[in-house]
């Protein structure tokens, strides 16, 4: 299964990544890899 993410950098450092699909699916991370990363477990988590 695949989702579309939104990242973007945080005004206090590092990345917020966003799973607009998956309503409350919010995750940081310290750089572009790490926020990713995150995300993929995040989204495996909520499912």
């Amino acid at each position: 299964m695949k989702f579309n993410v939104k990242l973007e950098k945080a005004e206090e450092g590092g990345y917020v990544v966003t799973v607009p699909a998956l309503d409350g699916c919010f995750i940081q991370g310290e750089t572009v890899e790490d926020a990713l990363e995150n995300a993929k477990e995040a989204i495996l988590c909520y499912l």
